[in-house]
């Protein structure tokens, strides 16, 4: 799980985020202000997590911005713990926070492997 943490520490500095660790699973928090669930996309592939967000903006017709300090999009690539595949993983967003619950992947129960041969 080192290698989340240091991940974390990677993003821009307008994103705030915290690991929390269950025997079950982990929960990743993200604050992310502006995004919502129809402007961010979560997906695993190779043992990377992956968070494509843009934060969505209402300015005034009559205004044009003259400085703007928080960057729109969020793109991410984080390491999975080892014990995680992202597989059965869930996620919501409300108010800018992303959740995203992460199983740990279990071991199989115990099963007997049939051997064929002489």
């Amino acid at each position: 799980m080192s290698a989340l943490r240091e991940a974390l520490r990677d993003l821009p500095d307008a994103v705030f985020a915290d690991v929390l660790e269950s025997e079950d699973e982990y929960l990743l928090v993200l604050d992310l202000p502006g995004v919502t669930a129809d402007t961010i996309d979560v997906t695993v592939e190779g043992g990377r997590l992956r968070i494509d967000g843009q934060r969505t903006k209402d300015v005034p017709g009559e205004f044009t911005f003259v400085r703007e300090d928080r960057s729109v999009f969020l793109d991410a690539e984080l390491p999975l713990p080892p014990d995680t595949t992202g597989q059965g993983g869930e996620g919501t967003v409300e108010n800018g926070v992303l959740e995203l619950r992460l199983p740990k992947a279990t071991a199989a129960p115990s099963t007997t492997i049939p051997i064929d041969g002489d």
